[in-house]
């Protein structure tokens, strides 16, 4: 279609259950005006073009704190917090990224080589994908694009995994015949960010994006990870899930967040293994005492984390297999607890005068005990917190917080079924 005719099929609800399954129906008419704003943008800068809509989602880690490193398991979900594209397949070697947020410049895929000069840019990682593509075999060329994103970026809902799968998802679509899988698009976008940006991240965060839904992966055969959808409506449940900003600064923590690996693979090698997951609790307790003998007792507590968090993981994946609600949220308790006490995650141990996480958790668990769940979310220190709380006390929670932690804090999330995804 051409961008005026997507434009009216936006407001004709010609796309309405495809939007309904992304956004759901209490957001429904707010992403029609989103739309139709992105289109009315994409048509200033491109015409009345040929185009496509395109979505990719945030995501949220639901299990699994700190364990992807030490090639654990996690449990994660996209969410309806997206980043939402108008694209024009061009008969050149360009992709060009327009956005309401951030500048970039074109990039030339006919050369797919790693450039120094694009370390740590979104010029690396859209040239690094085209790159992952071509050496697997796949195609790529030219596109245009005018994007809009309301992924939080430093949330933890992985706004650099979004835009990945985005680039991603084009390339499939306009290239590919839209045949290449989300697993390969994700192991495509953790390439781009690995080799090209400069950034050694695994791959939940690709995955969650590109799969779409509850998703489990074990970590374990790193070259070939199992990647497992876990079926569940979330929608039924009851329960919202809601992050909260909690609005204490990243700034100066790159240390505190590479000492969590680096202090669990002191553990690992202890028993002379290459990672925590070629261990087992039983290994740590029988040697418990040689342990703190060799290694710093945050190591060990750390270490501790993570031999009972990833197998945490799998009670929660058959929770809700199980549609066992309760036990699902007790469940999240007990890791949220566990990266408090043991991997200590919530606050940086230089700065105990600022706590504003652990004020987040011990509000909910005011608000929540009972009847939710509450833990840190994603790397921790600063950032958001996550809460299932029942749907009648969804309201008051979000006041609350806001009351505490400044309006606008509190994002109410749908998990989302689906991953990269062409709307039309």
């Amino acid at each position: 279609m051409r961008i005026s005719e997507l434009k009216k099929a936006v407001a004709a609800d010609g796309f309405r259950e495809q939007m309904l399954m992304l956004y759901g129906a209490a957001r429904y008419e707010e992403q029609k005006i989103r739309y139709q704003r992105i289109l009315d943008r994409a048509s200033e800068l491109f015409g009345d073009a040929e185009a496509n809509l395109f979505s990719a989602p945030g995501r949220t880690e639901v299990g699994g704190n700190h364990t992807d490193h030490q090639l654990g398991r996690v449990l994660a979900a996209s969410i309806d917090l997206d980043v939402a594209a108008v694209a024009v397949k061009t008969d050149d070697s360009f992709i060009t990224y327009e956005s309401d947020s951030f500048h970039v410049r074109p990039v030339d895929i006919s050369d797919i080589s790693i450039q120094a000069a694009e370390k740590n840019t979104t010029e690396s990682l859209i040239r690094g994908i085209a790159g992952g593509y071509i050496r697997k075999g796949l195609k790529a060329g030219g596109f245009k694009c005018y994007a809009e994103s309301d992924v939080l970026p430093g949330s933890g809902m992985s706004s650099s995994a979004a835009f990945e799968i985005l680039i991603a998802e084009i390339l499939n679509v306009f290239y590919n015949g839209g045949q290449v899988s989300p697993v390969l698009q994700a192991q495509v976008g953790q390439y781009a960010e690995n080799v090209y940006f400069g950034k050694a991240s695994g791959l939940m965060d690709q995955m969650a994006c590109s799969v779409g839904g509850f998703i489990t992966i074990d970590f374990a055969d790193k070259e070939n990870p199992e990647v497992r959808k876990v079926p569940f409506d979330f929608d039924a449940s009851g329960y919202d899930l809601i992050l909260t900003d909690c609005r204490q600064s990243h700034a100066d923590l790159s240390d505190e967040y590479s000492l969590i690996p680096s202090e669990m693979l002191q553990v690992a090698r202890f028993f002379n293994k290459e990672v925590l997951s070629q261990i087992t609790i039983d290994d740590l307790m029988d040697h418990a005492a040689e342990v703190r003998r060799a290694c710093p007792d945050r190591a060990f507590m750390r270490a501790y984390h993570f031999l009972k968090e990833t197998e945490r993981v799998k009670d929660e994946v058959k929770c809700l297999e199980d549609n066992d609600m309760k036990g699902f949220l007790q469940k999240v308790t007990e890791s949220g607890n566990s990266s408090y006490m043991y991997l200590q995650n919530v606050y940086p141990p230089a700065d105990s005068s600022h706590q504003s996480l652990a004020v987040g958790l011990a509000i909910s668990e005011e608000l929540l005990a009972g009847r939710g769940a509450w833990r840190v979310h994603g790397g921790g220190f600063a950032g958001t917190i996550q809460a299932f709380v029942p749907a009648d006390l969804a309201e008051a929670y979000v006041g609350k917080m806001e009351d505490v932690f400044g309006s606008g804090s509190c994002y109410v999330l749908r998990i989302r079924s689906a991953g990269g995804y062409l709307i039309g």
